[in-house]
């Protein structure tokens, strides 16, 4: 296989990870500890290549029962939502940005754990090594099914001479030579509290060792009968059977919760995910980035690029709210102020409309949307006037049934529920904002309700927006990447390892239904309320505890991590792993493309069994010589 490597080499300080340009790396480079650093460095610099790549993210995303594409999304999107706008090929699946940015990394760490130890670093620095080269396997051999672990040199050894050939392994000797045997020296080695800000810890291994184990026994199971490739039987080389790696899962899940080591849950779900609470001990692993140096971001302070390592995969969701306006006349409509500009803020950020989330989502997932906070913590469902900030918009501002709006009011509101009184509509569109918005009696705000969601107006992903420091009175740098980071793996998800394990089977000290309401007992707890702008001191843990049903099942469980995890790039993983994509995502309602179009349309989807693996990169397949036909997955040969 062709291995490309890695061309940026990083090194540590103090405290954080500072970068510095290499054009390659050899053998004799990781004989010294400054050569091992740098290495690890670069493995966590790698995670930029791959998370906050908005492409690869809307593979994870598009096509499941949160997300469907949106009204300027182009053939990158359109096909992965597969409802006949285009057909998913080795091309057209950006999940190439996963491909050569893993098998780089793999090599990396090749390297580090091969020659590493001869320079007589720590044993949980190799860890580190192990535990990457876990990580991109486990992203690997969930995606595409059996990958090589010989990448020229051996298996699992470093390769300096590009081949143009290559055997893949099955997927059980994936998981049983490469996955767990690193994983599990990860969480003997490495240490209970980071060496750096951000690095691998003895908990974040644990997470991956136990999902690790969760995705395998499910493998094993084979529930409906989706085709792996390479061919393999379901069978463990261990001799193990699906019901003993569900117990794993289960066992190192609860190891996990019960020696956390510095982690823990924050007290609210919106302190998870604002950006003032960046980088909190409820996170294990992101992909960072910084406003303070271009070199340390990774990429532009002031313009975003549109491609990795920059982090633009909030603007995927965002819808282009620029276009509401509002009115400088109180008794006509004038329709002449933009009323909602575009700023660097959480709640808003640059608009590309390639993305937007169901009707289902908004109505079903996120059912209960005044006990449960996590729907109000993950959705902009109200875009308010920023015409106080510079430069400033003199007022007055006139907005819905021409009443006067100030800065800060709210401008556009997606209605929670279906209002007992009908929205109105007006006609001309142009007094619904501009974006066929609707009004009720006695608001100065424009209104959509659910069923008004369409592929062009719909409620913004909130915890993915970006935020600066630096923006003083403006409107900051709206166009540049997030210098956020994009997180990757949190503590919570120990819980719904656990809980989905048990529902399998599994037992143990707590059932699925005590683990899930830890989530839900705090899910239930507000301090925050983004729709509102206000403070909302309240706790409504005893209703969401109540609201649990006796029993718990898969499809409760998914439920659950949706409402956790949405948009953040989970859900394609987590329907593949369960098998039920197909039972839970080939339907879906959306509105059309046009503003005013309230008109909702339910679209069916084609998921046939070989689409639970995504198709090898057409430029793998171009730089091996010979007939590689068989090389590819089969529906996309």
């Amino acid at each position: 296989m062709r291995v490309a490597l890695i061309t940026v080499l990083l090194s540590s300080c103090a405290d954080l990870l500072d970068e510095q340009p290499r054009s390659s790396f050899e053998p004799s480079f990781f004989e010294t500890e400054e050569g091992v650093l740098g290495g690890l460095t670069s493995m966590y610099a790698h995670l930029r290549y791959i998370y906050g790549q908005a492409y690869y993210y809307n593979t994870c995303l598009t096509g499941t029962d949160e997300v469907t594409y949106a009204q300027s999304a182009d053939q990158n999107f359109l096909v992965m939502d597969l409802s006949g706008q285009g057909v998913i090929d080795a091309s057209s699946s950006r999940t190439d940005a996963l491909w050569g940015t893993a098998f780089s990394n793999i090599n990396t760490a090749n390297g580090v754990i091969q020659f590493g130890e001869e320079t007589g670093v720590s044993d949980a620095l190799i860890a580190e090594a192990r535990f990457f080269r876990a990580f991109d396997y486990f992203l690997l051999v969930q995606t595409f099914g059996g990958v090589p672990l010989d990448l020229g040199a051996g298996e699992m050894e470093f390769n300096t001479n590009p081949v143009r050939t290559s055997v893949r392994n099955t997927v059980p000797e994936v998981y049983t030579k490469s996955i767990f045997p690193d994983l599990l020296t990860a969480v003997n080695d490495l240490p209970a509290t980071s060496r750096l800000t951000g690095t691998a810890t003895k908990t974040l291994a644990r997470l991956y060792l136990a999902k690790a184990y969760l995705t395998y026994a499910w493998w094993l199971e084979n529930p409906n009968n989706i085709p792996t490739y390479p061919e393999a039987q379901r069978v463990d080389p261990d001799g193990h059977d699906a019901q003993w790696y569900f117990q794993q899962a289960y066992d190192i899940a609860l190891d996990g919760i019960e020696d956390p080591g510095p982690f823990g849950l924050q007290e609210t779900f919106y302190d998870v995910n604002v950006a003032e609470n960046d980088r909190n001990n409820e996170l294990l692993l992101y992909a960072d980035h910084t406003e303070t140096s271009e070199f340390y971001n990774g990429g532009s302070l002031t313009y975003g690029s549109g491609g990795a390592p920059d982090n633009f995969a909030g603007w995927m969701m965002t819808w282009n709210y620029t276009v509401i306006r509002s009115s400088s006349s109180s008794s006509e409509w004038a329709n002449d102020i933009e009323s909602v500009r575009r700023a660097a803020t959480q709640a808003t950020g640059r608009p590309w409309t390639r993305m937007c989330p169901t009707i289902g989502a908004i109505t079903n997932t996120f059912a209960d949307k005044s006990n449960d906070s996590r729907y109000d913590g993950t959705f902009t469902t109200s875009y308010r006037a920023n015409i106080g900030r510079e430069p400033v918009i003199s007022g007055p501002v006139y907005n819905a049934n021409l009443m006067e709006v100030q800065p800060g009011d709210a401008i556009l509101t997606f209605l929670d529920e279906e209002p007992a009184t009908p929205v109105q509509y007006p006609t001309p569109t142009s007094r619904g904002a501009n974006i066929g918005a609707g009004v009720l009696p006695g608001r100065a705000d424009f209104v959509i309700p659910p069923s008004g969601i369409s592929r062009i107006v719909y409620p913004g992903l909130w915890k993915l927006g970006p935020y600066r420091t630096d923006s003083g009175n403006g409107l900051g740098q709206p166009n540049a990447g997030s210098t956020r980071p994009f997180n990757i793996a949190k503590f919570s998800e120990l819980y719904f390892i656990a809980a989905e394990a048990a529902v399998k089977g599994a037992t143990g000290a707590q059932s699925a239904r005590e683990l899930i309401n830890v989530i839900r007992a705090r899910a239930g707890v507000w301090r925050w309320d983004n729709n509102g702008n206000e403070e909302r001191i309240e706790d409504n843990s005893a209703a969401m505890v109540a609201a649990t049903p006796a029993e718990v099942d898969v499809n409760y469980i998914l439920d659950e991590r949706s409402r956790e995890y949405f948009g953040e790039g989970y859900r394609w993983f987590d329907l593949v792993r369960t098998q039920k994509w197909n039972e839970l995502a080939g339907t879906y309602r959306i509105g059309g493309s046009n503003y005013g179009d309230h008109t909702p349309q339910t679209v069916n989807r084609t998921i046939e069994p070989y689409h639970y693996l995504r198709p090898i990169p057409q430029g793998q397949m171009d730089s091996m010589e010979g007939d590689n036909s068989s090389y590819q997955n089969p529906g996309y040969q």
